[in-house]
């Protein structure tokens, strides 16, 4: 491996901080992976697509504190029906 300096801004320093605290890795782990992800050339749709869905997979169940799959939307949408019917009462008085 060799060693490489780069200068960042300000707010791309702090982004990336906090980027690479929430994945539970370094700064210098996720430049690799990006200058990886650029060498490797553009990517298809498909392959994109497929990277997304790679992520999405990952970040399942990440997030203990939340409730399971149906009943956590359940929740949320009747937060949202909620929201709406308060929005109409207001917009008609």
């Amino acid at each position: 491996m060799r060693r490489t300096q780069i200068y960042l801004d300000e707010s791309q320093h702090e982004r990336l901080g906090k980027r690479a605290r929430a994945a539970g890795t370094t700064k210098s782990d996720l430049i690799r992976e990006a200058v990886d992800a650029y060498l490797a050339g553009p990517q298809t749709e498909n392959t994109r697509l497929l990277a997304f869905r790679e992520a999405v997979r990952d970040a399942a169940g990440s997030v203990r504190r939340l409730p399971k799959g149906r009943h956590y939307v359940e929740e949320l949408r009747r937060g949202d029906t909620q929201r709406e019917r308060d929005l109409e009462d207001r917009r008609h008085r």
